[in-house]
């Protein structure tokens, strides 16, 4: 029974475990982070003011969703439950890293997250009806970063901050009615867990965070797909692959392709 148990909550979060697993592995796989008397990479990339670079993240989301008080009411008797799966998406975007003092940076990181997001409506008769959307949000997480000290060519950081982002327009949304219907904003809260990995031309950064969904995005238009729903958020956890430099690297790579 217990061994049941454990399968099936690891069938769950299999996603969450995936990424977890490649943020371990990444880690220690760097060169970076196997180099301890070595060359130390970058020597005054931290003393530049401004960083920049690009980043890409593999990501789980999921919705959070709490009934109605007519849930439990005999209008909803055939409905057993509202079931929200995780689904696999993908980000990509830009990061402007501006250095506060030696241990905290603040960070803009233009991002675009193109999701899945489901809801499985299951019947008291076995029928299984999935409402899958796929919406791409441009994110604009604004965020503090604070550092550990520099060890050789790696340190530890954390990082929070919020998360605005805006729906990117859905032709198919538009045509019907009849699908479940979010609104074209959300906002979460990020929160997570990195280390600075210094190369000899530019600084890898493997990181791992989570969004916490602040607001609901249940549209305000009932239809049969959010009639036992009061409210729906969106929960995501991510890894992150992050490659900076400062102006002087980034003159210096300049010059290296010349």
């Amino acid at each position: 029974m217990h061994t049941s148990y454990i399968r099936h909550q690891l069938h769950i979060y299999r996603y969450q475990v995936v990424l977890v697993l490649l943020f371990v592995v990444s880690m220690a796989s760097s060169p970076a982070v196997a180099q301890v008397d070595g060359t130390l990479n970058l020597p005054r990339f931290d003393e530049e003011k401004w960083h920049f670079g690009f980043l890409l993240g593999l990501h789980t989301s999921n919705y959070r969703s709490e009934y109605k008080d007519d849930f439990v009411t005999p209008s909803f008797d055939t409905l057993h439950s509202v079931v929200p799966p995780s689904k696999m998406g993908f980000k990509i975007g830009f990061i402007v890293d501006y250095h506060i003092f030696e241990t905290l940076d603040v960070r803009i990181t233009p991002t675009v997250s193109f999701n899945q997001l489901q809801l499985d409506y299951r019947f008291t008769n076995g029928e299984v009806i999935e409402e899958l959307r796929d919406p791409t949000y441009v994110e604009l997480p604004i965020l503090l970063k604070y550092k550990s000290v520099r060890r050789r060519n790696r340190r530890m950081y954390v990082l929070g901050g919020i998360n605005p982002a805006i729906k990117a327009a859905s032709s198919k949304e538009k045509e019907s009615k009849d699908r479940l219907l979010t609104k074209g904003y959300n906002l979460s809260l990020d929160v997570g867990v990195g280390m600075d990995l210094y190369q000899p031309l530019y600084k890898f950064s493997p990181e791992i965070r989570y969004s916490f969904g602040l607001i609901d995005v249940l549209e305000d238009q009932p239809n049969d797909f959010s009639a036992p729903l009061r409210s729906l958020s969106i929960h995501t956890i991510a890894f992150y692959i992050t490659f900076e430099g400062g102006p002087s690297t980034l003159r210096r790579n300049s010059r290296r392709r010349r």
